[in-house]
């Protein structure tokens, strides 16, 4: 069981690496929204900002829940992902951390601009230490090129990754796809899907 978990994610951590790496190339777009209806094989998405979209899995397409976690789950050593806005003094202010499980260590290491919020940024990187300061707890993020202070403010939220399926989606449920392909014919094409589980919202 444990090791079928374990492929799970690592499965799962490469299609994040991949689609995210390809969220910035033409025609591939990332979505947020909620699953308002299914009409066969596509899941009619409204997004955040009232559009209407149709998605298709692939046929191998990974599915992930994100579920809710706590500062306490976040150790020195651990591999998180944050989305954060810049601050003045050279810090981020975390608007999200995700926990990476095991399986998923080194998922799309880095630090890079992010489109869940103006100016916001998503660091992938190991936590080096965690300090409680003036602002709130502070996590150190290393990666390969660097490193970043991360403040992580009371109403920031935190969550980590299970494994999920495709009956997992069902109307009502929020989702967050890193990279979906458009086709020709108008639907979008997505090799990776997360949905938030018992009331979570996926915050990337």
């Amino acid at each position: 069981m444990q090791m079928r978990l374990s492929s799970v994610l690592a499965a799962a951590g490469l299609a994040f690496i991949l689609s995210a790496a390809g969220a910035n190339a033409q025609g591939t777009v990332r979505v947020r929204g909620l699953i308002e209806r299914i009409d066969g094989p596509i899941y009619v998405v409204k997004t955040r900002d009232g559009a209407e979209l149709k998605v298709a899995l692939v046929d191998n397409a990974q599915v992930t829940a994100v579920v809710k976690a706590s500062l306490a789950d976040i150790k020195q050593g651990s591999f998180v992902g944050v989305t954060a806005i810049p601050q003045t003094d050279g810090s981020q202010r975390a608007i999200e951390v995700h926990l990476f499980p095991e399986a998923m260590r080194g998922t799309g290491e880095g630090h890079r601009p992010w489109d869940l919020a103006p100016n916001s940024t998503m660091t992938n990187a190991n936590v080096e230490h965690a300090v409680t300061g003036v602002d709130g707890p502070a996590l150190t993020l290393k990666y390969k090129e660097g490193e970043k202070k991360i403040v992580v403010p009371n109403e920031a939220a935190i969550v980590t990754f299970v494994p999920g399926d495709r009956s997992d989606l069902k109307p009502g449920a929020k989702i967050f796809i890193p990279a979906a392909s458009k086709q020709a014919d108008g639907t979008l094409s997505a090799p990776r899907i997360s949905f938030g589980k018992d009331g979570v919202t996926p915050p990337m």
